[in-house]
């Protein structure tokens, strides 16, 4: 039963290429970047209703690039048991941003799913508001470009939340793939989220996109970002066929868990 209800959960996402790189988000080779010492490490279990789909793991590490003070994310996620059989994903994401303004200067997307590969590896310029693609080459780009994996930790982490009410939007340019979409973001307040650190206040992010097979709404995904200190702690994303869920169920600082 589970296998059925997976299959027709992959072809409703099937040709969906922002699915995965939303769904993976919740969740080394650094050229430029040296000196890497590792600060932050979450883990997420990945759930397709009430079955186990895979994991996710957030490497977050202080570092230098080109000299300057940064923050390298990576982050892996693969799908695990019946889920594989169906999805067989073995994804890499991982960004190096400024420690300050938390823009990029590089980013990289390794996608292995089922038969499908896609590697691409961009150098960013903020400087000079441009970007190069191993896959297309140089090219202008708007200001203040982010990519898809640090996007909501460039919100938060710049205190974007000041500047907008509740229910209402933001736009930022991000870069996903080699292509630049405007991401908007809704803030809907703060909740109390259940974890196993216990209760998080818990800022409420929504990705607003079109309404279509997959989605049940057009805000059918939703970021838990905690209030302090400003980690993931749990996404959902409502589907035709059901919920997709990643759960924080480990949390390390300094090699220090958290979750006890």
């Amino acid at each position: 039963m589970h296998a059925k209800w997976l299959v027709r959960l992959e072809t409703r996402l099937r040709g969906q290429a922002w699915v995965t790189a939303l769904l993976v988000f919740i969740f080394l080779g650094q050229a430029g970047a040296v000196g890497a010492k590792t600060r932050e490490r979450l883990v997420f279990d990945l759930k397709l209703g009430f079955v186990k789909g895979g994991e996710a793991i957030l490497t977050i590490r202080d570092t230098t690039y080109n000299g300057k003070k940064a923050v390298d994310y990576h982050l892996k996620g693969r799908t695990t048991g019946v889920t594989d059989k169906v999805f067989k994903v073995d994804d890499v994401y991982e960004s190096t941003v400024d420690a300050e303004t938390y823009l990029p200067y590089r980013s990289v997307r390794n996608i292995r799913e089922r038969k499908y590969r896609y590697y691409n590896e961009v150098f960013h310029f903020q400087d000079k508001d441009s970007i190069y693609s191993e896959r297309t080459g140089g090219k202008k780009v708007p200001d203040n470009l982010t990519d898809i994996l640090t996007v909501f930790f460039y919100f938060a982490r710049n205190n974007m939340i000041e500047e907008i009410n509740k229910g209402r939007t933001v736009v930022l340019p991000t870069l996903n793939g080699h292509d630049i979409q405007n991401i908007k973001i809704r803030f809907n307040g703060y909740e109390m989220v259940d974890t196993p650190m216990g209760p998080v206040e818990s800022m409420v992010l929504s990705p607003v996109v079109d309404k279509g097979k997959v989605l049940k709404r057009s805000d059918g995904m939703k970021f838990y970002i905690s209030k302090e200190g400003k980690i993931p702690v749990q996404l959902d994303f409502e589907t035709r066929a059901g919920t997709l869920r990643a759960l924080l169920v480990s949390y390390r600082i300094n090699g220090k868990e958290q979750i006890k």
